[in-house]
């Protein structure tokens, strides 16, 4: 029997991390972002905190820094290592269970593999900028220069992986604004969706 999956891609700032959390009590099922990242530390070795800088975004310096990266896992970079590691338990997962999974390209490995619904949340950057600050904290950077340099990142890991542009609405079923509808808002349209 295939598992029902939500996948939540992301704007960094949008609300798209809680979106997908609170999808998944809405509808009593589990919710695989940080739980991920603690299982992809134990089957790879690497910690926690590591995983969660490199896990989804490529190096400051983009796909090239990625490419001549070091080499020292199985012949594989680390980078490397990690998406085999990563797409191996987002598998494994779907296969078991319905649930909710955020980030690490789980749209794109399991395109064709469930029953894949697949969301992508965003908002305006003034809107992503006041809730990092607020949730954050503020930093050297600014805000806006944050939530740039994290979905370029995001977006170069992205189109790295699976050879598609990150974001673009013809790669998922719905796209929602967070900073218009609100939080609880996404979720009801995503649950109703379920």
């Amino acid at each position: 029997m295939a598992h029902r999956i939500i996948t939540i891609s992301r704007e960094f700032g949008s609300g798209g991390r809680t979106v997908g959390r609170h999808t998944a009590e809405k509808l009593g099922i589990p919710c695989y972002d940080n739980e991920l990242l603690e299982k992809i530390a134990e089957e790879s070795g690497l910690a926690k905190e590591y995983i969660a800088e490199r896990g989804e975004y490529t190096p400051k310096g983009g796909w090239l820094a990625t490419a001549f990266a070091d080499r020292s896992v199985n012949g594989l970079s680390v980078q490397d290592y990690l998406w085999t590691v990563q797409r191996k338990l987002i598998l494994e997962i779907a296969e078991k269970e319905d649930c909710v999974i955020v980030g690490r390209c789980a749209d794109y490995i399991l395109e064709g593999k469930a029953d894949l619904l697949k969301v992508f949340v965003f908002a305006d950057m003034k809107k992503r900028a006041e809730r990092i600050v607020k949730l954050y904290g503020e930093r050297d950077d600014s805000p806006e220069k944050r939530l740039r340099d994290k979905d370029k990142r995001r977006a170069a890991y992205y189109q790295f992986y699976t050879d598609m542009e990150w974001g673009k609405a013809q790669h998922y079923h719905i796209a929602l604004d967070s900073g218009t509808l609100g939080i609880d808002r996404c979720v009801d349209i995503i649950a109703g969706l379920f």
